[in-house]
């Protein structure tokens, strides 16, 4: 099975024992918008966690604008919204699968395979006319430990020893102009590492709003080598999960997220940055 669901897949399943909902909402500069809708209305017995407070760590001089949470802390937070080893995942949001990809990686490198993440959204599920409310439930809390996937990460160092390394594809997943150095709403320097590809994250989905399935992911990463170590990254680790994602849909065998991502790349002196279009296909 892959890691994408339909909201049909949860409505028949919603109930079931070992199934925990986790609702993911949140917008980038309005941190606590994402909790007042939870709040408002959500899937019946989701339980709600925030992509600063609770999936990422406080932000310090490196490790850039999202950085990873300490795994006891990932694994106590994880414990108390009742995660277990033995719950089903299920995870969504109204950001195309963004910050429920995070939770998603974050999971899947902790060694929790059964993790999901919800096809088109909350307000697609809403809009279907599927039930939603605004009751919280007890957590009770359920024992995660965490086996952790140390190949799923790169690090900073990693990344830049690998520069222009043959057997090494770099893919950045902003938008094009963020990649290029147009512009940079967000971080103090504009532009990409060296050598990196780029696929916006959000072109995995359709225009109908739903992931495109494993043969369309394929053709997004067309003339890259499924095979060879594939390090993604965007500009705080955030939105190169729902890349991660897709490329491993499109049958990439060694996809690794570089977390800090750009935000962390500049803040060490001396690390090269490269403009303009640099997109080219294997030759």
């Amino acid at each position: 099975m892959n890691s994408i669901v339909s909201l049909k897949w949860l409505l028949a399943r919603m109930y079931e024992a070992d199934i925990v909902i986790v609702d993911c909402r949140f917008q980038l500069g309005k941190p606590a918008s994402g909790r007042e809708a939870y709040e408002e209305a959500h899937i019946p017995g989701a339980v709600y966690l925030d992509l600063e407070k609770d999936l990422s760590a406080p932000i310090e001089a490196h490790g850039g604008r999202h950085p990873l949470p300490d795994i006891a802390q990932l694994t106590g937070t994880f414990s108390r919204a009742g995660i277990g080893n033995d719950k089903r995942v299920v995870a969504y949001d109204d950001q195309g699968g963004a910050m429920a990809s995070r939770l998603w990686w974050l999971l899947k490198y902790l060694g929790h395979e059964e993790v999901y993440v919800l096809d088109e959204g909350f307000t697609a599920w809403k809009n279907a006319g599927f039930p939603v409310n605004a009751e919280q439930r007890t957590l009770i809390p359920s024992p995660f430990f965490a086996t952790v996937q140390h190949n799923l990460l790169v690090e900073m160092d990693e990344v830049r020893e690998k520069l222009g390394h043959a057997d090494v594809t770099l893919i950045d997943s902003r938008e094009a102009p963020r990649y290029r150095g147009e512009v940079e709403p967000l971080d103090r320097k504009a532009g990409h590492i060296p050598g990196a590809r780029n696929r916006f994250w959000a072109e995995g989905r359709g225009a109908d709003g739903k992931w495109k399935d494993a043969e369309a992911q394929a053709a997004r990463f067309e003339g890259l080598d499924k095979d060879r170590e594939t390090i993604v990254y965007c500009g705080s680790g955030v939105t190169a999960c729902p890349n991660v994602l897709a490329l491993r849909e499109a049958g990439f065998t060694n996809v690794r997220l570089y977390a800090g991502s750009w935000s962390d790349w500049i803040s060490y002196e001396g690390n090269p940055i490269a403009t303009g279009e640099e997109d080219r296909e294997d030759e």
